[in-house]
């Protein structure tokens, strides 16, 4: 059975919270994302959905509010056992809906993995069109100021 047909998303626990941390850090151990501390991920458990089959977390994605009308996606990763078989975008839709549902407008990634997004629907915007972003949390980054992540962009009316 394929690990797409077992899927199942849901609200991360704190019993997740492990399994989110090794799956997220392995990504950020090759550069391809920002790494998490287990605080960070107790801190802000209620933004996090999990993708699990059965009792094995193989997805993680986070939802933040950063205005009114604009939401970001952060720390979408899957574990290697599940690459390639939908979870990512079963994932990125349930967080596009849920914006859907609160009102927001605009659903943010910033990547390396442009043709992923870009199959979700999403398309390439100029960073600077996101100050929201920039001065919220960019300003502290350590990526500041030659960041090489790709700022892309849902419309969800």
């Amino acid at each position: 059975m394929s690990v797409a047909k077992a899927l199942t998303v849901r609200q991360a626990t704190t019993k997740d919270v492990d399994a989110m941390l090794e799956i997220v850090n392995e990504y950020a151990q090759q550069g391809l994302m920002l790494p998490r501390t287990k605080l960070s991920f107790l801190e802000h458990l209620q933004s996090f959905i999990v993708a699990h089959d059965g009792d094995t977390v193989v997805g993680v994605a986070g939802l933040h509010i950063l205005w009114e009308d604009l939401a970001e996606i952060r720390s979408l990763a899957i574990s290697e056992k599940a690459k390639g078989m939908g979870v990512g975008k079963h994932l990125v839709l349930h967080l596009v809906n849920e914006c859907k549902n609160l009102g927001i407008k605009r659903v943010l990634a910033l990547t390396y993995q442009k043709e992923f997004f870009e199959k979700c629907g999403f398309w390439v915007v100029a960073k600077e069109t996101l100050p929201q972003k920039t001065w919220k949390d960019c300003i502290n980054c350590s990526k500041l100021p030659m960041c090489d992540e790709i700022a892309m962009i849902f419309e969800t009316e």
